[in-house]
């Protein structure tokens, strides 16, 4: 007759294999390497900035903190569509702003019956009808190095239609607005 096998209380007891504990340790260190180089990556070649007022709302709220990408502009040039940060005619006094691209170096703008055209066609957009012109009541043409930016809340956003800001130099762009971080109201994600 052979051995029967029933419950047993007692456990065996497990030894630690010391090649799984160096897998495990060395997999928990390149983690923290990688965090550490992302983290210095970012804050290096990046600065953050707050948002301040509601022109690039629902996107970016007054108050969130953005990430900023100062070197994305070294080799490319910013293009309809980015976000950037810039200070308004150089002016290190002032805090950054924040506004979107709609139309670069050698093309016409202007603002008529609130719609934006750029080279004489009306762009076709998300955004509310404008109930200021401002200096982009007549056509502006842009200089080689001049970008005409608007913020996503047009009807309250000091941006390239206020005769105190005008187009925006690139020399006075700061860089492109890519990461905001969240805080209680708003989520983080990429600007888009």
């Amino acid at each position: 007759m052979g051995r029967r096998k029933g419950l047993s209380f007692y456990k065996k007891k497990k030894k630690l294999n010391a090649a799984l504990v160096r897998e495990i340790a060395s997999w928990i260190f390149g983690m923290l390497v990688v965090v550490f180089i992302a983290f210095v990556t970012v804050y290096a070649v990046g600065m953050s900035v707050s948002m301040v007022g509601v022109s690039m709302e629902p996107d970016i709220a007054n108050g969130q903190k953005v990430l900023i990408n100062r070197y994305a502009y070294l080799l490319v040039k910013p293009e309809v569509g980015d976000v950037v940060a810039f200070l308004p005619n150089g002016n290190q006094n002032s805090h950054y702003y924040i506004k979107r691209v709609v139309a670069g170096p050698g093309d016409t703008v202007q603002i008529k019956e609130g719609r934006l055209y750029v080279n004489e066609l009306q762009v076709t957009d998300v955004y509310d009808k404008m109930a200021e012109a401002g200096i982009a009541e007549n056509p502006i043409v842009l200089g080689t190095d001049e970008y005409f930016v608007l913020g996503d809340n047009r009807n309250n956003s000091e941006d390239s239609r206020s005769a105190n800001i005008g187009p925006v130099k690139a020399r006075d762009i700061v860089g492109e607005v890519w990461f905001r971080l969240g805080n209680d109201e708003t989520s983080m994600g990429f600007v888009k």
